[in-house]
């Protein structure tokens, strides 16, 4: 494409996004892919485009990055603006995307939600209008070494315009701190978050009885107790379900450790050589000039019981809720159970929509594939919000269905067309013909 200025670059932009999109909802592989069925003729006519190298599909996520600002802002002006939200509480998380390249500063390590921790990433926030509406409304990027607590401010302050007051933010223990709940009541909205239990959450553990707590669930033995503080509420839980679960994986835990010991202890007896790879905090090794192990003093049975006393602190099964707004035990727990709607649109964005694992390479260009998956995330969010009937269909399905509906164009007298769509399914039936592509 010649290099123009003004509203024909814009509109070559806008037409190429939509290409993208569309390609995303339906095929979706690489970018070389996506420029091969673009420059299909009747695409192209469609899109109103000409023929293009896919490098310009590059420079496209390149714009779209270095306007990133502009175009999110855009987007959240426009869906308050055509959507009459009743309700604007939010749940905010975050999550990694592993990186592929190395030129942008926006790689680095950090802990991987992707189980890639070899490889560099980015973190990416999410903020959620939640239930029952679940739509996207607001995504930010920052460097993968970045902790949720630290990333929290950008993601809130990106959304919070929209916000009436008073308006509930959800989010998790990570960004749970002074500094951001300050931030929220400054803004007159109220929170919901987790937190992480410490030493003066024992003395609430010890004298915990679930025959005097408040019953919440009795299939999953779940009990709570409220603690009213001047300027907050801890809710308090014990899960006889979580405890056996929390005791189960840490007996699995104590059991690896003594099979380790053992191995370690026999290589020294047998004066073999230490395994390139082990744990050292392990209780039953000790690490200096030489290694040993205390199993020569020590039976199984004891060994056992010196890794329990280290591994099991009384506090499986118990977990905590902190809030400003004054709740029902059972509703705080089920609002923030809700949290769980944003960890699939994670879950969609990386493996249905498919932005992981990156491998563009320049700072805007991460930017512009974001905003690109998000985009399409959003529409797959709103045919679920208008369509009553796909509302809990996956993005799998949905992308599915879309993919199998085909448009077959016959070319008439006088240079007219018609379009005929065919391999209908419920979904996209649905879909077609509520948005008015179908009379």
């Amino acid at each position: 494409m010649e290099r123009r200025h003004g509203e024909e670059i814009f509109s070559e932009v806008l037409s190429l996004l939509i290409g993208l999109v569309s390609y995303k909802l339906t095929e979706n592989f690489s970018i070389k892919e996506a420029g091969k069925w673009l420059n299909q003729k009747e695409i192209l006519e469609i899109l109103n485009l000409e023929s293009f190298h896919e490098k310009v599909l590059y420079r496209t996520l390149e714009i779209l990055g270095r306007n990133k600002e502009e175009i999110l802002s855009d987007i959240l002006g426009n869906l308050f603006s055509v959507y009459d939200f009743e309700e604007t509480d939010i749940n905010l998380d975050w999550t990694s995307i592993t990186l592929y390249g190395t030129k942008s500063k926006l790689g680095k390590f950090g802990y991987s939600r992707d189980h890639r921790p070899d490889k560099l990433q980015i973190t990416v926030g999410v903020s959620e209008l939640k239930k029952p509406i679940n739509i996207p409304i607001g995504v930010t990027v920052n460097k993968g070494n970045v902790l949720d607590l630290k990333h929290f401010p950008e993601t809130y302050n990106q959304v919070k315009s929209k916000l009436k007051k008073g308006s509930l933010i959800v989010f998790d223990k990570g960004a749970n701190t002074v500094e951001n709940i300050k931030l929220i009541q400054e803004d007159k909205m109220t929170y919901l978050t987790s937190m992480k239990l410490n030493s003066s959450d024992d003395k609430i553990i010890e004298k915990f009885d679930v025959t005097k707590a408040e019953q919440i669930d009795s299939e999953k033995g779940i009990y709570g107790i409220k603690i009213v503080k001047p300027n907050s509420i801890k809710y308090f839980y014990f899960s006889e379900s979580l405890q056996e679960k929390q005791l189960e994986a840490k007996a699995r835990t104590v059991l690896k450790k003594l099979q380790e010991a053992k191995e370690i202890q026999e290589i020294i007896v047998k004066n073999k050589k230490l395994p390139k790879k082990f744990r050292i905090n392990n209780e039953l090794i000790e690490i200096d000039y030489s290694f040993k192990t205390k199993l020569e003093e020590l039976s199984d049975d004891e060994a056992i019981e010196l890794l329990k006393s280290s591994i099991i602190n009384g506090r499986e099964g118990f977990f905590c809720l902190k809030s400003d707004k004054n709740l029902t035990l059972e509703k705080a727990l089920e609002i923030y159970r809700e949290k769980d709607s944003i960890e699939k649109i994670f879950n969609s964005l990386k493996n249905e929509i498919q932005i992981k694992p990156l491998r563009v390479w320049s700072e805007n260009s991460i930017h512009g594939a974001i905003i690109l998956g998000f985009i399409a995330q959003l529409f797959i969010s709103l045919m679920r919000y208008e369509f009553e009937e796909i509302k809990h269909k996956s993005t799998k399905f949905i992308k599915k269905s879309l993919k199998n509906l085909t448009l077959t164009i016959k070319f008439v007298k006088n240079g007219l067309r018609n379009y005929i769509f065919a391999n209908f399914d419920k979904i996209n039936s649905l879909i077609v013909t509520k948005m008015g592509t179908i009379p």
